[in-house]
C-alpha cells in the first residue's frame, strides 16, 4: 500500500467543522436552543497529539555495547543509579523503548538496562535476521558480559512475548550466578505455540508504509496494538525505518522472514520456566492465556501470578502496568534488597491507588 492511499484523519476535519459550525451561530443565533449543534471541547490536533516523545523523559542514558570480537553493538537505554539491575528484553518488534513508563518508576529504586534484541531498534549486528532463541540468549550473555565482566550485580530478567521467552531460556541455562528474578510478560507456551499459525497472516494485515512518523504512531494507538499513546510516542519511532526508495517509513525488524525460528522460542517453555529455581513472576492479560503446566505449577505455589486486565498483549507500555508499579513505598516498607525488589513486582494490582499486598490473590 502506497502512502498515499492512508485513511485521512477526521480528527482535524471534526476541528474544522466545528469552528465553522460556531462561526455560523455567532453570525446567525438559532431561534431555538434545540436548533444549535452543541459545541465540543477543543482537541489537540493530529500532528501534536501522536508528536513523537524524546527517550530522555524516561530514560538517563543510552549506550552502544560493542561486543570483542565481532562488528556486533548492542544498543542499551539505562536509567537509575543504585539497585539491583533490571533487565528488560521486548518482544519481537518492538524496542527497548517499550519499557518506557514502566521504567519510569522502577529507576526511582533499582537501575534499568532495556536492550534493543537483535535485528531491532538501533541495534546493528551481522545478521539481522538469525532471531533463534540460542542466539538471542548469547546476545544477553555477551552484552551483560561486556558491561558488567565477571561480577554483575543482581539482576532481575524482565521480558515480554518473545523477550519473555529469551529470558526463561536465559535463566534455565543457569549460567548466570548474580540472577536473583524472572518476570515474564503474556506469554505462555500454549497460547503461543496455538498463535503461531496466524502469525504470517497478523503481520501482512498491518499496515505497510506511513508517509510520516506521527501517522505510524497514529496507527498503532487506533489500530491497538498500543493502547497507550505516550508508550507509542516514544517507543513506536525506533521500530520504524525511513525508506528512501517508497518515500515513506517502514518497519525496521523483518519478522516476516524469520518465521523458521518461532517454534524454537516457546517449545518447552512452561517447563523451562517453572524449573527456575528463582522468584518467578508470570504478568498476564487474562487467565484464558495459562495452559496446564502453568495451572498446575501456581496451584502448587511454584511462581507467583498476576492478571492485569484490559492492558491487551503489551502489558508493560499500558498504563495498567504503569499504575501496577505506582507504589515505591509499599516497596521502601519491604527493604532496599533484591528480595524486596521481587516482592515489590510481585504484589497484586488491586485497584487505581497504591498497590495492596493480598497474597495470592490474582484479581
Amino acid at each position: 500500500m502506497e502512502s498515499s492511499n492512508l485513511t485521512s484523519l477526521p480528527e482535524e476535519t471534526l476541528d474544522v467543522e466545528d469552528e465553522q459550525q460556531q462561526q455560523e451561530n455567532q453570525k446567525n443565533p438559532p431561534v431555538s436552543a434545540f436548533s444549535s449543534v452543541p459545541t465540543r471541547p477543543p482537541t489537540k490536533s493530529s500532528l501534536k497529539k501522536y508528536v513523537p516523545l524524546e527517550w530522555t523523559e524516561f530514560f538517563d542514558k543510552e549506550e552502544d555495547v560493542c561486543i570483542p570480537d565481532s562488528d556486533d553493538v548492542f544498543h542499551v537505554y539505562m536509567a537509575g543509579t543504585e539497585g539491583p539491575v533490571v533487565f528488560c528484553l521486548h518482544g519481537g518488534g518492538y524496542s527497548g523503548l517499550s519499557f518506557a513508563l514502566s521504567t519510569s518508576k522502577i529507576k526511582e529504586k533499582a537501575r534499568v538496562v532495556a536492550m534493543d534484541l537483535r535485528g531491532h531498534g538501533k541495534t546493528s549486528t551481522e545478521n539481522e535476521l538469525d532471531l533463534s532463541v540460542e542466539t538471542l540468549c548469547n546476545d544477553v550473555f555477551a552484552v551483560l558480559k561486556a558491561m558488567y565482566g565477571d561480577s554483575p550485580p543482581a539482576i532481575v530478567l524482565v521480558g515480554h512475548s518473545m523477550g519473555g521467552s529469551v529470558a526463561v531460556h536465559v535463566a534455565a541455562k543457569k549460567a548466570l550466578p548474580s540472577l536473583a528474578g524472572l518476570v515474564v510478560v503474556d506469554v505462555v507456551e500454549g497460547t503461543a505455540m496455538a498463535s503461531l499459525a496466524h502469525m504470517q497472516k497478523l503481520l501482512s494485515s498491518r499496515m505497510q508504509h506511513f508517509s510520516t512518523m506521527e501517522k505510524a504512531i497514529e496507527w498503532s494507538v487506533r489500530g491497538g496494538s498500543l493502547r497507550n499513546i505516550d508508550s507509542a510516542r516514544v517507543s513506536v519511532p525506533t521500530t520504524l525505518k525511513y525508506d528512501d526508495s517508497k518515500k515513506c517509513y517502514v518497519y525496521r525488524t523483518r519478522l516476516e522472514e524469520t518465521e523458521q525460528y518461532w517454534r524454537g522460542w516457546y517449545e518447552g517453555l512452561s517447563d523451562k520456566f517453572l524449573s527456575s529455581p528463582i522468584p518467578k513472576l508470570l504478568l498476564l492479560a487474562g487467565t484464558d492465556r495459562l495452559d496446564r503446566s502453568l495451572t498446575i505449577g501456581q496451584m502448587q505455589g511454584k511462581f507467583q501470578m498476576v492478571v492485569i486486565r484490559h492492558t491487551g498483549h503489551a502489558i508493560q507500555v499500558r498504563i495498567g502496568y504503569h499504575k501496577f508499579l505506582d507504589s515505591v513505598d509499599q516497596y521502601n516498607r519491604n527493604s532496599e534488597s533484591v528480595a524486596g525488589l521481587i516482592k515489590y513486582l510481585k504484589a497484586p494490582y488491586t485497584g487505581d491507588g497504591p498497590m495492596k499486598f493480598t497474597g495470592n490473590d490474582s484479581h
